[in-house]
């Protein structure tokens, strides 16, 4: 996996330093409600990006024809051939085999009634191994690469999450230390803190390569389809109050 880079944000702090709050109960006797004093509120947040490690490509086909079941016919049979050809060199994790999206709908002509039949069929190759996913999708013939992503694998957003945990935390308390000191205070104590996982912040990926309308050309006679994977940035946030000491 490529190397990442560490960012760390801090958000804005308040401090709340209240006088205490009389109150006259009905019968007469003064109570006092004291309110917090010499809390600070703040947040601080860390974030990692980390090179995307998963791939996936969806291929498809359409036909069309004047029977239904001759546009079925069709797409089965480009399905079923590419899904032979694929799952010969799938392998758990490295690349996953599966179909997508098999459609078939009517198509109307101008009175109105169905004039002809058009179908969608979809082949979905993902995993780690780009290089054999798109080996496959260069070998697969009669199907485009319709769409290309890209995504974090469980484990290198586990890990990324767990760092950039550490950083948001390390920010929260040097956030705290400064703030104290600069308000005249030798320490703090924590009284709350919450760390929230805010999710992945995925960057759009690149292809080096594409065909007309968007999609890459696939066949017998081509090499790997071309595709660059972007950065992924995972973000974990701190926050919670401290008591000024």
């Amino acid at each position: 996996m490529a190397g990442f880079a560490v960012k760390t944000v801090a958000a804005t702090a308040l401090l709340v330093c209240a006088g205490a709050v009389l109150a006259q109960s009905a019968n007469g006797a003064g109570v006092s409600n004291a309110a917090p004093q010499n809390v600070l509120q703040l947040s601080a947040s860390g974030s990692v990006e980390v090179q995307q490690d998963v791939l996936v490509m969806h291929l498809s086909t359409t036909k069309e024809g004047s029977d239904a079941a001759s546009v079925q016919t069709q797409l089965k049979q480009v399905l079923d051939a590419a899904l032979t050809l694929a799952k010969r060199d799938a392998k758990p994790q490295q690349m996953e085999v599966r179909s997508g999206d098999f459609s078939l709908y009517p198509r109307s002509g101008k009175d109105g009634k169905i004039a002809g039949w058009q179908g969608r069929v979809e082949l979905i190759l993902e995993g780690r191994d780009f290089s054999r996913i798109t080996t496959i999708a260069g070998a697969v013939q009669n199907m485009t690469v319709s769409s290309v992503s890209f995504s974090l694998s469980r484990e290198a957003r586990e890990k990324v999450e767990a760092e950039a945990q550490a950083k948001a935390i390390a920010a929260f308390k040097d956030r705290a230390t400064s703030i104290a000191k600069n308000f005249g205070f030798s320490s703090y104590t924590l009284r709350e803190v919450q760390v929230n996982d805010n999710g992945n912040v995925l960057m759009p990926y690149a292809a080096s390569a594409r065909a007309n309308g968007g999609m890459l050309k696939s066949s017998m006679s081509d090499s790997a389809v071309p595709v660059e994977a972007g950065k992924a940035r995972v973000e974990v946030s701190v926050s919670g109050s401290v008591q000024l000491r």
